[in-house]
């Protein structure tokens, strides 16, 4: 179903679009067609706006959800301590979840998947930006921070882990035990450091 003309222009729809299909379908089954379908841009717009075809879209849609991501991510990290930040970063992909009906999941997750090298490159910079943040924020309650970055990239492992398994099993129950483990290690490894 054609959606209303982006104001922001067709670029900006199609791109909008391409995310939220790869959400869906992962990229290899999204194409020109569904983006142009999904996001009513005019068929003409495709190599005017996206002249290396396919994957110069996927590069720029993956691009955008991670800018998005990061800053989601940052401001969730700089509300609450470590424990309270993984709940408030779980309920965000909670609410993409049961909005989607376990059908959608992380776009850098299927970049990250993908077979773009360019997409696969900017997820792999993403979660290294998720890993820092979250280290720097362990550090910032009290974690050594040798630990914390140890610590940073079991989470980000974990909490993406969780979501795929909550997808496949249609229910939000992974995310939940998932987070409750990482936060009673977090509270563990930020505790050992004030004991110390």
């Amino acid at each position: 179903m054609a959606r209303e003309q982006d104001p922001a222009g067709p670029r900006a729809a199609m791109i909008r679009s391409a995310i939220r299909l790869i959400r869906r379908r992962g990229i290899a089954a999204v194409s020109f067609a569904d983006v142009l379908a999904d996001s009513g841009a005019p068929r003409g717009s495709i190599y005017h706006h996206f002249p290396g075809g396919k994957s110069q879209l996927v590069e720029e849609a993956t691009r955008s959800a991670a800018e998005q991501l990061n800053t989601r991510v940052a401001r969730v990290l700089g509300a609450s301590d470590a424990p309270g930040a993984l709940r408030a970063m779980a309920d965000l992909w909670r609410r993409g979840l049961e909005a989607g009906d376990h059908t959608v999941g992380c776009p850098i997750v299927a970049a990250a998947l993908g077979t773009e090298r360019t997409a696969r490159d900017i997820a792999g910079e993403t979660f290294e930006t998720w890993c820092g943040l979250i280290a720097d924020k362990l550090v910032a309650d009290g974690a050594d921070p040798r630990r914390a970055r140890s610590v940073a990239v079991l989470v980000v492992g974990a909490l993406e882990g969780a979501l795929v398994f909550a997808q496949a099993q249609r229910s939000s129950a992974p995310l939940d035990t998932v987070v409750d483990e990482l936060s009673a290690l977090c509270r563990s490894v930020i505790g050992a450091t004030r004991r110390a």
